[in-house]
């Protein structure tokens, strides 16, 4: 059986209409940060085993950016909700 994404704005769709975009936990530094912490930001990524928030986009649907939380070992999606809406404090 394919794995399944639950877009909030298309229905349930498989997974290769979307392109998994990175880790939606990071904090961008500030204009003004040192250099260490961009770097940092920028080339240093944990490889966590578990529970964990990314940023997927929808780029074979509606093209909206999402946050799709799942279990990096089982795959199971616990969660999908749009990113645009999760920044304004809204969403599931």
């Amino acid at each position: 059986m394919a794995s399944l994404i639950s877009c909030p704005h298309c229905g349930t769709r498989p997974k290769e209409e979307f392109t998994i975009k990175g880790d939606a936990s990071l904090s961008r530094p500030a204009a003004d940060a040192g250099t260490h912490d961009w770097f940092d930001y920028v080339y240093l990524r944990d490889n966590p085993k578990g529970q964990h928030k990314e940023y997927w986009h929808h780029s074979s649907g509606c093209r909206r950016w999402l946050i799709v939380e799942r279990d990096t070992v089982s795959h199971k999606v616990h969660s999908v909700r749009d990113a645009a809406l999760a920044k304004l404090g809204g969403g599931a």
